[in-house]
């Protein structure tokens, strides 16, 4: 298989994915704004979304995954097949009991996460009810995680990396021709959710009829845990789900911080964090689902040459792709907000806030991207207690930030302290693979990262150009010309950029990479 390809392919449909929802955030922006009812809305769908990193993509994928390339490898069809079953039951129905608890107690949880929102009795309730009315995804989104880890080890990256798009086309026909109908037009962001979360998952379907990896729901769970895969997967997600909630509980914190600040902290956080997410799904999630199974397999081969080529590579392409969208978000955030979100009730004061937390986010935008990339090198060989140690610590250093920088920086602080905390995690991961020999870092490190940073600092005098010389949020009235602009000044970068590298004898061709299918 070639992974540069598979890679290509899954960084193409997470774009789609990414370009959809930034669509559905300048639609979000131009009809509610930064309000009271935008701040509620991100609040209830920030609950789910949290459990659905913590149950699914989070400790979930990281304990199943290795388990199920191990059996597909070593185990046959049927044992594979029995131990997807029961991984099946065991989530179906812990996801449904923890669903019901949800609805009924959705104001204790409203008011856990954003305490400042029970300030406002309209918004306060409205996060209530949407919260209720959302916390049925977390059960669709989890299934559908099982479906894409299944096909992921499959080598079959093109539909799970395509689901996304759903979810986003949801949100749009919703807030284009059903949120202007109904009484409470955020509402319908909602129900968005809910049907996004049923097709995504629907989908995948006939996909996993074709590999013969349909999951059968057994009515015991009981019978299901007896299953000896399952018990490996639920050891692995104890430590796992240990580590995953405690970035989670950073992120409810800082969410509780955001809404005791100026109103609209919480939206102009998520809009800057949608802005943000462009980079590192399409490095990091994309290279960590194709890393991840192909890990495991040349774990579960005894091949540690493979296996640290495999970082090295992913590690490679990292740093040439990231650090120049790093670049991007800390000299060029007021111009990119300005153009995709200054429309309707999005004004001038939502673009400066907006972008001062984006610009916060370039700085640890390589730490976050890394992560990716470096905790796969743990999971593959079903070692997450590493990165649960080091997640509390980056806990305690992520909060100590806040301290100093929420009073400097007011909104903009918390996504400062969450890049801090993002680095500090990145290379204590780094440091412990590195020490214990699973990554040997191979020859031409040292001109790699010269040609790499002499190409940024072109780069970023480029991109001060453009910001210094053209009025981006004066531009206002002009929106298509706008929007030609940074079209044409990211194009000009990013020739700039990649230009530079071939005329230092950068040679792009060593990134194909190929490994057993």
């Amino acid at each position: 298989m070639n992974l540069l390809k598979a890679l290509l392919t899954v960084s193409g449909f997470t774009m789609l994915s990414r370009v959809t929802g930034l669509i559905r955030e300048i639609l979000i922006a131009r009809m509610f704004g930064a309000s009271q009812m935008t701040d509620a809305y991100n609040v209830a769908f920030r609950i789910p979304n949290l459990l659905r990193r913590l149950s699914a993509e989070g400790a979930f994928s990281q304990a199943f995954v290795p388990i199920l390339a191990e059996f597909k490898s070593q185990r046959g069809a049927e044992a594979t097949k029995s131990l997807v079953d029961s991984v099946a039951t065991v989530m179906l129905w812990s996801l449904l009991t923890l669903t019901v608890l949800g609805v009924v107690g959705a104001s204790g949880v409203v008011y856990v996460v954003a305490t400042g929102l029970s300030r406002e009795q309209q918004a306060f309730g409205a996060a209530v009810y949407m919260t209720r009315v959302m916390f049925s995804y977390i059960t669709f989104i989890s299934l559908t995680t099982l479906a894409a880890a299944i096909l992921n080890t499959w080598k079959k990256f093109s539909l799970p990396a395509f689901a996304p798009v759903l979810l986003n086309v949801s949100f749009i026909v919703t807030a284009l021709w059903i949120a202007p109908h109904l009484a409470t037009p955020v509402y319908g962001l909602a129900y968005a959710v809910i049907f996004g979360g049923v097709v995504q998952l629907a989908i995948q379907i006939p996909a996993l009829i074709k590999i013969g990896m349909l999951p059968r729901f057994g009515w015991s769970v009981l019978a299901a845990l007896r299953n000896r895969g399952v018990k490996r997967v639920l050891a692995k997600m104890v430590p796992a789900t240990l580590a995953v909630s405690v970035a989670q509980i950073s992120l409810i914190i800082n969410t509780n911080i955001a809404s005791r600040l100026a109103q609209g902290s919480v939206s102009w956080l998520a809009y800057a964090d949608r802005l943000m997410e462009f980079p590192t799904a399409l490095l990091g999630v994309a290279l960590g689902t194709i890393l991840l199974p192909n890990l495991s397999k040349a774990h579960a081969d005894a091949d540690p040459v493979e296996y640290s080529a495999l970082l090295d590579w992913g590690l490679r392409l990292t740093f040439l792709l990231a650090l120049p969208c790093a670049v991007g978000l800390l000299v060029y955030a007021e111009p990119l907000t300005a153009t995709l979100y200054q429309y309707g009730r999005f004004d001038a004061t939502d673009v400066i806030m907006t972008s001062r937390a984006l610009t916060a986010y370039g700085v640890g935008l390589i730490g976050l991207i890394l992560i990716k990339i470096l905790a796969p090198g743990f999971y593959a060989k079903q070692d997450i207690k590493t990165p649960v140690k080091i997640a509390i610590f980056v806990l305690c250093i992520t909060q100590l930030s806040n301290l100093v920088f929420v009073p400097l920086f007011a909104h903009a602080g918390l996504s400062l302290s969450i890049g801090v905390g993002a680095c500090m995690n990145a290379i204590l991961l780094f440091v412990g693979l590195y020490r214990r020999g699973i990554y040997r870092p191979t020859a031409g490190w040292r001109l790699f990262f010269v040609q790499l940073f002499a190409a940024c600092l072109i780069l970023a005098g480029v991109l001060m150009w453009f910001v210094q010389n053209f009025d981006w949020i004066g531009l206002h009235d002009r929106p298509l010309a706008r929007i030609a602009l940074l079209g044409a000044s990211l194009v000009v970068s990013a020739a700039v950029y990649f230009g530079a590298l071939l005329a230092m004898g950068f040679r792009f061709g060593s990134f194909r990479k190929r490994t057993a299918a």
